[in-house]
């Protein structure tokens, strides 16, 4: 019996060629969403679920807070924390503290500027489920200058060579490194990244001596499970404890659960984290389509019912009762549904590397046919051919064969109420996608062109290490030989990096009493080459740059100090007043402020501008290069003939500065592609549904509009007739996804220090947007039905 219901379903949907292959693309849309999404959602929510021991691991967060001034907190500790722990808290196993670095690696006479250099604690490989291919795990990574290798840079290093027991240089000391082992690469679902792990005592910031200098992450491994929160019931009174000779100094420490970090924390690890609200917005827009095709289907399904009335009524008569006729659609429901899902796994393979791009991500088309991909698939199949099919199979199971075979059969009160209901549902969906789309849109408009304070197009960002500057003044000069180079500048960070952490103190403070700010190592032509503006005092000179460099290291030194708004209002002065102020940079640095500059976005626009303190020191590692941009290919060969001239050691390696900016809001722009590419998507499907429901009413009015044409309507009066309850449904849609619209975007908008302002055009000019598009779908029926021929419609009256 089945098979034939099968056999007759496949007849039926071979002989309705346009309908089915409306219906299978529509359904195919909507199951690639979903497959993709999915396939993203589960690699995110799989983060760091290889490690055996994740349960009992937990990252430390370190809060401290200066008098007066409003707390700080942030996922670098200092290398005191991990030893303090492990010696007074019994729940404490283990740990490991890390620290990525970036820099040159020489193996024999050739260089790799690598990204992921990692320095750990020996026990890293205990603590962490990272396997070991070659080596000992035990001592791989312990005593100075230890070095284990990822499986695809040992590849690039020495090809087929066993490297243990090799030698490479690190930095520009060209520090030799053992290679004492090969560790498995590092999977794509894990926070902590590297291509080479180095041993953390080589290290010479490694000292156990305060609770500041917090350039590390410390990662804790306890006994239990249960130690997390038992540790952290502990942590204020210990702490309180230990800082108790810290006047007007408050330190506390927290511990973030590592599973928990990258959906759920707002401290990113050695990658951007994904926010567990991200996986909720795209996976509920993916649901959503496929819902938005479920219903398209059973408009479409249900547009057609008349087509099919005298067919179901011949089976009734022949003897087929109410459930076989049943049965017979939603056999068709489930074929259609099965061939769709079939050709959405060939249309997301296809995409995967579109979808990678836009996500951000290298995800594997394997990952589709594991068996709980799969097993989902086959229930989704289930569940949407029930779901889909049952409304259009118990309509048509229903019809009454007489009333049908004599043409007398007509659509039911509740039936018109449902497919009208899904028409607004899809159409909400697709006006909140536009509306969110034209918001979020806005704002990254917004951000991308607002006034940073410093100019970030045309700038080169050039690394450099200690053989590099030595020649820096020479390098200066060759490079600003050519007419399109217009300065060239040393800087500790660039602005879209400073996030250093320093204390000030002005002279009218005690030695206890200190204040957080961000510093930046800076030169005299610093402030030409970025275009910050000065709005007290003068900027720095050559003289300046030449007193501190002439000072020997432990001499009495004074600085001249470059203050930021937000900084000289922070210590109760105004820009003029702030001139000539003598203060204190980490107690090390004293000098006094030459110049204050208009406040400007150093960070990103999600938090207010901080205090921040530009000071002139010789220990930069970058170079900003202004090019005017009228031939920045010329003055790019410029630059790289020139660098090789005078460094061959090092690789020609830059960025733009405004790459970095980029880098800033990559989740936001990823999000706004996401959101175009889905709302296309759902009012795609929308207005397929709509075609359908406007197909199956003008099919219910043919006679009406016959009727209407002899008595002397107008095409426009049968257009707008049959297009009005349409328009009326879009109104009732844009008015349910307007308040819902307003109230997601206002909170989305509030994740930012700046931001644009709600714009009310925005809804007026998706409603006009969706009038449009309703008008569009529906007028090639309307249009047609007002053109037929009235003899053709009244000829069985």
């Amino acid at each position: 019996m089945f098979r034939n219901y099968f056999k007759t379903a496949w007849r039926n949907l071979s002989r309705n060629k346009t309908a089915t292959l409306i219906n299978i693309t529509g359904l195919m849309i909507g199951m690639t969403c979903c497959l993709l999404i999915g396939l993203y959602a589960w690699h995110e929510m799989s983060y760091d679920n290889f490690h055996e021991k994740k349960d009992r691991i937990a990252r430390v967060i370190m809060a401290y807070q200066f008098s007066g001034e409003k707390g700080n907190k942030g996922d670098f500790t200092s290398t005191k924390v991990l030893p303090t722990f492990q010696r007074n808290f019994p729940e404490v196993e283990s740990g490991a503290r890390m620290m990525l670095n970036n820099g040159i690696i020489t193996v024999g006479d050739k260089q790799f500027e690598e990204s992921k250099i990692l320095f750990a604690d020996s026990s890293m490989l205990k603590v962490f489920s990272f396997r070991l291919l070659k080596g000992n795990p035990e001592h791989a990574l312990s005593g100075l200058f230890k070095m284990v290798l990822s499986a695809s840079t040992a590849k690039k290093y020495f090809g087929d060579q066993n490297p243990v027991g090799q030698i490479v240089k690190f930095g520009a000391r060209a520090q030799p490194f053992e290679i004492t082992g090969i560790v498995e690469d590092c999977p794509s679902n894990s926070q902590i990244k590297y291509d080479m792990i180095a041993s953390f005592s080589s290290k010479q910031q490694n000292q156990e001596q305060t609770y500041f200098n917090a350039n590390y992450t410390t990662y804790l491994l306890f006994k239990d499970p249960s130690g997390i929160a038992s540790l952290q019931e502990k942590l204020p009174a210990f702490m309180k404890e230990e800082t108790k000779n810290m006047s007007n100094t408050t330190i506390n420490f927290f511990l973030e659960p590592f599973k928990d970090i990258h959906l759920y924390s707002e401290y990113d690890a050695m990658e951007p984290n994904t926010s567990i609200n991200y996986i909720y917005i795209i996976g509920s827009v993916a649901l959503l389509i496929l819902a938005i095709a479920c219903f398209t289907y059973i408009n479409l399904s249900t547009a057609r019912s008349m087509e099919r009335a005298k067919e179901v009524g011949i089976r009734k008569v022949v003897g087929a009762e109410k459930s076989q006729i049943f049965r017979q659609f939603l056999s068709e429901s489930v074929i259609l549904s099965s061939i769709a899902l079939i050709l959405s796994f060939g249309l997301a393979i296809l995409l995967l590397p579109v979808f990678n791009h836009l996500s951000d991500r290298q995800l594997e088309p394997r990952l589709l046919f594991s068996p709980f991909v799969i097993g989902m698939c086959f229930f989704a199949i289930i569940c949407i051919g029930v779901l889909a099919g049952s409304y259009p199979a118990i309509v048509l199971s229903a019809f009454q064969p007489v009333r049908v075979l004599k043409g007398a059969f007509k659509s039911t009160s509740s039936g018109a109420l449902l497919r009208k209901s899904l028409i607004v549902f899809q159409f909400s969906i697709s006006a909140f996608l536009i509306i969110a789309t034209f918001i979020i849109q806005k704002q990254l408009h917004f951000i991308q062109n607002k006034k940073l304070g410093y100019e970030r197009e045309h700038v080169l960002v050039l690394p450099y290490d200690d053989n590099v500057r030595k020649n820096l003044s020479t390098i200066r000069t060759e490079f600003k030989s050519h007419p399109d180079i217009l300065n060239v500048s040393r800087t500790s960070n660039a602005p879209t990096q400073i996030n250093s952490g320093y204390n000030m103190r002005s002279a009218s403070m005690p030695e206890t009493e200190q204040i957080s700010v961000n510093a930046v190592i800076i030169d005299e032509e610093y402030i030409k080459t970025t275009g910050i503006q000065i709005i007290a005092g003068e900027d720095l000179n050559q003289q300046d740059m030449l007193d501190v460099a002439s000072m020997e290291p432990d001499a009495k030194r004074y600085y001249h100090f470059i203050l930021n708004e937000s900084a000289a209002a922070t210590m109760g002065w105004t820009p003029q007043e702030a001139i000539g102020k003598l203060f204190w940079l980490d107690e090390s640095r004293p000098g006094i402020v030459k110049a204050v500059v208009k406040d400007f976005n150093f960070q990103s626009m999600h938090t207010p501008i901080k205090p921040l303190v530009l000071f002139p020191e010789p220990w930069a590692r970058q170079l900003l290069v202004k090019v005017s941009g009228k031939n920045i290919e010329q003055a790019l060969e410029h630059m790289e003939a020139k660098w090789k001239q005078l460094v061959p050691t090092r690789p020609f390696n830059y960025h733009f500065l405004d790459e970095d900016f980029d880098k800033l809001y990559r989740s936001e722009i990823r999000l706004g592609k996401v959101i175009n590419v889905f709302a296309g998507i759902a009012i795609s499907l929308a207005c397929l549904g709509l075609f359908g429901l406007s197909s199956y009413t003008t099919q219910q009015r043919i006679k009406e509009i016959g009727v209407r044409r002899v008595i002397g309507a107008s095409v426009f009066n049968i257009v707008f007739l049959l297009s009005k309850d349409f328009v009326k449904f879009v109104i009732i849609s844009f008015a349910i996804a307007t308040p819902m619209a307003w109230w997601i975007m206002s909170n989305w908008l509030q994740d930012y220090a700046y931001a644009i302002k709600m714009p009310v055009w925005v809804f007026a000019l998706a409603a006009v947007l969706i009038i449009i598009i309703t008008l569009i779908t529906i007028s090639f029926q309307s249009i047609r039905a007002a053109l037929m021929n009235p003899v053709k419609s009244l000829r069985s009256e």
